[in-house]
């Protein structure tokens, strides 16, 4: 399943996670598709990680292919305060790692 993402990210995620979880791995071929997904699974499952990195993925090879434009592309909604704390601290993180990762690999890094 990592290997529709771009390799830098396939390879941050398998570093950082290992497999994906089974919200993930059912969940981004639907993403992936175009699809309309909701997820529903256990906290700790990867819910969060299982939608935004297929945008993570998405915004930085748009990027590196000079179409990323300063529009709105994402739209996340979260139904709680604290869920929507948690998901910035879980986008804030990978971001940051990713970025890392580049700069390591001698890629541009993800903005």
């Amino acid at each position: 399943m990592l290997e529709t993402f771009h390799p830098l990210v396939a390879r941050w995620f398998a570093r950082r996670f290992g497999d994906p979880t089974e919200p993930q791995a059912l969940a981004w071929p639907e993403i992936a598709a175009r699809r309309d997904v909701l997820v529903s699974a256990p906290t700790g499952s990867g819910k969060t990680l299982a939608a935004f990195l297929f945008a993570i993925d998405e915004l930085y090879r748009d990027a590196l292919a000079g179409r990323l434009g300063a529009e709105m592309r994402v739209v996340y909604v979260s139904p709680l305060r604290a869920l929507g704390n948690d998901v910035e601290k879980n986008l804030r993180a990978p971001l940051a790692e990713l970025a890392d990762a580049a700069r390591a690999e001698g890629l541009p890094r993800p903005t």
